[in-house]
């Protein structure tokens, strides 16, 4: 990321007396952002000799960038590189939710129904017909999955990339029999419901278009620090996960070439 992409904000103007030291490079500071989220050392545990700034730096630097709302622009953008590329289906979607152990506490976090009631937080997630992550949400991990169906709506980008009208509402809606009350809302938005009934028995068929879900929870469970919340404040979490969702695109990006 550079500055003249127009995604990290500005830096503050410099002192002309006692200045002090040069800020670390955003690219450094990035790179430390990274090999933290992939390999989940401890922020202290990162030097500069690996990737070009402190860890302590880094995690300033991703408190900065998290609240200047960064992630989700660098997402926005990449989602539009995949769309101009072609690789971007929205002919349908799925979402689907996962539960991750919290050890700090914190905001947004809760007993989690799935792990003896310990403190725990949820990830919610919505992808395309190829698993391309479009948004993702952080609550409790006591809030049930529907709670997060309109703000994940919501929250879709207008994804641009080729002329016309920015794509936005999605066709079908694939989910689970949780979701089974919500038809009338997803209808009002012009949505077609692809949910399994409850009482129907198992074999509907729609478990061949969900399991893309649960891919690209995999997929973002390969980075280490986002398996497990350790961080206390909820913004740096999701910023965390909001940047893998983006290093996912850009992989897809990267493997099409």
């Amino acid at each position: 990321m550079s500055k003249r992409s127009g995604l990290l904000p500005p830096r503050p103007p410099r002192r002309h007396r006692y200045p002090g030291r040069l800020p670390a490079d955003g690219r450094a500071a990035l790179r430390g952002i990274v090999y933290v989220l992939r390999t989940n050392v401890s922020w202290r545990d990162v030097t500069a000799e690996r990737t070009g700034c402190s860890g302590v730096t880094a995690w300033r630097r991703l408190r900065v960038w998290a609240e200047a709302g960064v992630w989700p622009r660098l997402h926005d953008v990449l989602l539009a590189e995949l769309r101009k590329a072609g690789l971007l289906d929205m002919d349908d979607y799925t979402i689907d939710g996962s539960h991750i152990r919290a050890l700090k506490r914190g905001a947004h976090t809760g007993p989690s129904p799935v792990d003896r009631a310990r403190p725990g937080s949820k990830h919610h997630l919505i992808v395309d017909r190829h698993g391309t992550p479009l948004a993702v949400s952080l609550t409790g991990g006591n809030r049930h999955d529907v709670t997060q169906l309109t703000p994940l709506l919501d929250a879709i980008p207008r994804v641009r990339g080729l002329r016309g009208r920015p794509r936005h509402r999605p066709g079908p809606l694939f989910a689970d029999r949780g979701y089974d009350k919500y038809r009338r809302i997803l209808r009002a938005r012009g949505i077609t419901p692809k949910i399994a009934r409850r009482g129907v028995p198992r074999g509907s068929g729609l478990a061949k278009t969900r399991w893309v879900g649960e891919r690209t929870f995999a997929w973002l469970h390969q980075f280490k620090r986002i398996r497990i919340r350790y961080e206390i404040r909820p913004d740096l979490h999701l910023g965390l996960l909001q940047l893998a969702c983006g290093i996912i695109c850009l992989r897809r990006l990267r493997t099409s070439f």
